[in-house]
């Protein structure tokens, strides 16, 4: 009802379960799918993996706990958001748009509390070699999205324009074979790129 009530949305399916979800996705090609974490027959993370894997369709996450687990598997899972179900109305159909259009968004409580997990020495794995593709500068910038910021902000560290920033993400997206930004930001804190008492980039901020 909230969604369908959107000029610019248009609800092509519905599922009972996590099963019925990945079928509907792939009968109707949706640009999102909003999964809740619990399902019967396939849970939210299994149906988001098979989601990921097998479409180009994003996946927003629903759910009533606000729980580590939950967050980490959704986030490995490939989900472009991750929500609390006490969330506002407007704020989930912004949810869907800012997903829809290729970027990702976590609710300010998840995205705390990921951040802290990672810096505090949690589930985080040393990959540094997975870094070795990209160029300095794009490692540089995969910094920066780790530390939040936007392309602004990090046209504004380089002194470039936007327009080339967005390329220099486009290219550590590809290159790391990641769909969004926030998987960019977990990228950052599993290859040890960040850690717990990293200082700012020489001349910007610490991240936010």
């Amino acid at each position: 009802m909230i969604l369908d009530a959107q000029p610019d949305i248009e609800v092509v399916a519905e599922a009972d379960d996590g099963a019925e979800a990945v079928d509907a996705v792939r009968r109707h090609a949706p640009e999102v799918a909003l999964l809740d974490v619990r399902m019967p027959v396939m849970d939210g993370i299994e149906a988001c993996r098979a989601i990921s894997a097998g479409s180009s369709c994003r996946t927003v996450m629903l759910t009533t706990f606000d729980s580590d687990e939950y967050v980490y598997e959704a986030l490995h899972a490939g989900a472009s958001g991750f929500l609390l179900k006490d969330v506002r109305r407007d704020d989930l159909v912004h949810a869907v748009r800012v997903v829809a259009r290729g970027d990702a968004l976590l609710a300010p409580s998840v995205a705390r509390r990921l951040v802290e997990e990672y810096t505090a020495g949690g589930p985080r794995r040393t990959d540094g070699a997975r870094l070795g593709a990209l160029t300095a500068r794009e490692r540089e910038t995969l910094l920066m999205l780790g530390r939040g910021l936007s392309n602004a902000e990090i046209a504004a560290e380089f002194v470039v324009s936007e327009h080339t920033v967005k390329t220099h993400v486009g290219n550590v997206l590809s290159k790391l074979g990641l769909r969004d930004r926030v998987q960019a930001v977990i990228c950052a804190y599993e290859t040890g790129l960040i850690t717990a008492g990293s200082p700012p980039p020489e001349g910007g901020r610490p991240g936010r």
